[in-house]
């Protein structure tokens, strides 16, 4: 998992109160437990380069932390599970599982 998916799942953690947020940081503390996170080292921010690239050049910008999360996995050979079936279309190289 992208470090900054981490980020992600903590802000809904912490938008949250009484049982919704010892919930949610319950799922958040499994996940930690059970995927490792991947840092946003070199060869992420070369990843993160073609990407930004690549999107410039179609003419369909994305959120900057969708394309951490597509360079993380493509730079890991992982896939991106997601719910959100635009951020990651057209992509190169990075594979996408969508699941509600």
């Amino acid at each position: 998992m992208a470090a900054i998916t981490l980020a992600e799942l903590s802000v809904g953690v912490e938008l949250s109160k009484g049982k919704t947020k010892v919930s949610r940081q319950g799922l958040v503390d499994e996940i930690v437990a059970s995927i490792p996170i991947v840092d946003y080292d070199f060869s992420v921010a070369r990843a993160h380069s073609q990407l930004l690239v690549a999107v410039r050049r179609q003419g369909r910008p994305r959120g900057a932390h969708d394309l951490i999360i597509a360079a993380t996995a493509l730079s890991s050979n992982r896939v991106v599970v997601t719910a959100d079936q635009t951020a990651f279309v057209n992509l190169p190289g990075v594979a996408t599982v969508f699941h509600r």
